[in-house]
């Protein structure tokens, strides 16, 4: 748990960042930079030997699907959204992450939808807009889109490896998936007029912020972090940003927050994890183990 706050406290200044200055900048080479970044950062580490074709295919799915999918939605959707909404239209991912492990264990667990529902319900509650204009639907779906490959991943490389050998530690595969995601923000990027594009030295340096830190070993811990918890606990803290954005965009953006609804949204979410840690107690070591080793 540790691990997802502290990538949580990381990625809550991401919002400000990329709204205030990157906006400019067509989203698939955001993203494709972005990820190359990262995939530079951990290249080095990768060790293929004795992995399996079937494994390293997963792998890079995962990061196509969980990055580069993910990416080249979520960033397209800031010249539709203002960075609040972004982080507001985030409030689905916890449900989505529950309902996917579900799928996935061909069950149904009540007490993790519990979980995540309460946690939507306390990021609606911090913000809420009505959505009116043709500019906010394109937003929320494209955010929609964004939550579901990012809830999709999370699960996937969880379950991914768990079926691999211990020998394959996370930091050894890893930029398997910085690899896929690579692939599949230049697929969206193919279009883009590279030649014409430029990038200031401020928006070099948050692309290369944004690369090493909020992506490349942003995405390593929360995976690693996504791997040690169970499926109720994952879902309430892919919630937590939305707060902490807030306090992020109150704190260092000069913007302006509804405490009443931020104190009230924060309090469900506790609620959450306090019920997520009661269905943990009663299912100890096994609900995780489990989740992530019944393949299909």
């Amino acid at each position: 748990m540790p691990l997802l706050l502290l990538v949580s406290l990381i990625w809550a200044f991401s919002f400000g960042l990329i709204k205030g200055e990157l906006t400019d900048l067509p989203s698939p080479a955001v993203a494709f930079i972005r990820l190359g970044i990262a995939l530079a950062v951990f290249a080095p580490f990768l060790r293929l030997s004795n992995l399996r074709p079937a494994d390293a295919a997963r792998l890079l799915v995962t990061g196509a699907v969980q990055y580069g999918l993910m990416y080249v939605a979520y960033i397209h959707a800031f010249h539709y959204l203002k960075a609040y909404e972004v982080a507001l239209f985030t409030v689905f991912t916890p449900i989505y992450v529950a309902v996917i492990n579900d799928l996935f264990e061909r069950r149904i667990c009540f007490i993790a939808l519990t979980a995540a529902a309460l946690a939507a319900v306390g990021g609606v509650v911090i913000e809420y807009r009505q959505i009116g204009s043709p500019e906010l639907w394109h937003g929320f779906l494209l955010m929609q889109g964004a939550n579901l490959c990012f809830a999709f991943g999370q699960i996937f490389y969880r379950r991914t490896m768990a079926r691999m050998p211990e020998a394959h530690a996370d930091i050894r595969v890893f930029g398997l998936l910085y690899l896929g995601a690579s692939i599949a923000a230049a697929l969206a990027a193919a279009g883009t007029p590279w030649t014409a594009l430029v990038i200031t030295a401020k928006q070099a340096g948050i692309l290369l912020y944004l690369g090493v830190i909020a992506s490349g070993l942003g995405f390593f811990l929360w995976n690693i972090g996504a791997r040690r918890v169970n499926s109720g606990t994952l879902a309430v803290f892919n919630n937590l940003k939305i707060p902490l954005g807030i306090l992020v965009s109150v704190l260092f953006f000069g913007e302006h927050a509804d405490w009443p609804r931020l104190l009230g949204g924060g309090a469900l979410m506790a609620l959450a994890l306090a019920l997520n840690a009661l269905r943990k107690l009663a299912n100890p070591p096994a609900d995780q183990n489990k989740q992530a080793s019944r393949l299909t």
